[in-house]
C-alpha cells in the first residue's frame, strides 16, 4: 500500500524531518489530552498530524514509543539541591506530584503504565526509562553520600526506588494533591534509616 503523504511536510526517511516530528508529537499530545489513554491511537495521531502512519511507525516503532517520547517531551522537574537530603527528597516529590497534576504529563504516564501491562514492547520501553531515571534521581542520595549527611554503602538506587514507588502510587490511583505533611512523614520513614545519627 502506497504510503500517504502531506505534501506540506514530506518525510526525509528514516531521519526524522524536525517539523513532521514535531506536528506529530503536538498531535500525539491533543490526541491524549481530549481523548485520554481510551481514545489514543496511531490512526488518531495520524489524521490529527496530517501524517502517513508508515511514517509514524518509521520514526515511533510502537505506540508505546510515542506515548514515551511525548511524556519526556513534556517532563520538567527540578531537582532540589539544599544541602539536606529530606528537604530534597520532600522538595523532588512536591515538584514531580506537581508537574503530573498541573500538566498532562501524569496522564500519559499512566497511559504508557497501562500500554506496558498488555504489550511486551510497552513494558521494555517503560523499564528502560524507568532504569534511566532512577540513576538520575538517585543524585541526590549521592549529594548526601559526598555531605556524610549518610554512609558510602547506602544504595542510592534502592532508596531512589523507595521514593519512586510512593510516586507511583499515588499517580496510578490518581491521588496526586498530596499535601506536604504526607510527604514529609513518607520521606522521614526513609531517611530515618538511612541517616548518619548526629554525634
Amino acid at each position: 500500500m502506497a504510503e500517504e503523504v502531506d505534501t506540506a511536510r514530506r518525510s526525509i526517511g528514516a531521519r526524522r524531518n524536525p517539523d513532521s516530528a514535531d506536528a506529530i508529537l503536538e498531535a500525539a499530545e491533543a490526541v491524549l489530552v481530549e481523548g485520554g489513554y481510551a481514545g489514543f491511537s496511531i490512526e488518531a495521531v495520524a489524521r490529527r498530524a496530517r501524517a502517513g502512519k508508515p511514517t509514524i511507525y518509521r520514526w515511533w516503532p510502537s505506540k508505546a514509543a510515542l506515548l514515551l517520547e511525548v511524556y519526556q517531551r513534556q517532563k520538567r522537574v527540578d531537582i532540589p539541591d539544599s544541602g539536606s537530603l529530606e528537604e530534597d527528597l520532600v522538595g523532588f516529590l512536591k515538584n514531580l506530584f506537581a508537574h503530573w497534576r498541573d500538566t498532562p504529563s501524569g496522564s500519559v504516564y499512566r497511559s504508557l503504565i497501562a500500554e506496558a501491562q498488555s504489550d511486551e514492547t510497552a513494558g521494555a520501553a517503560l523499564a528502560g526509562y524507568a532504569t534511566g531515571r532512577r540513576t538520575h534521581n538517585s543524585q541526590i542520595v549521592d549529594r548526601a553520600k559526598a555531605r556524610g549527611e549518610i554512609a558510602d554503602d547506602i544504595d542510592s538506587e534502592v532508596v531512589a526506588d523507595l521514593i519512586g514507588s510512593f510516586a507511583w502510587k499515588h499517580l496510578l490511583t490518581n491521588r496526586l494533591d498530596v499535601n506536604e505533611a504526607t510527604i514529609r512523614t513518607a520521606v522521614g520513614y526513609v531517611t530515618r534509616g538511612i541517616v548518619t545519627p548526629r554525634r
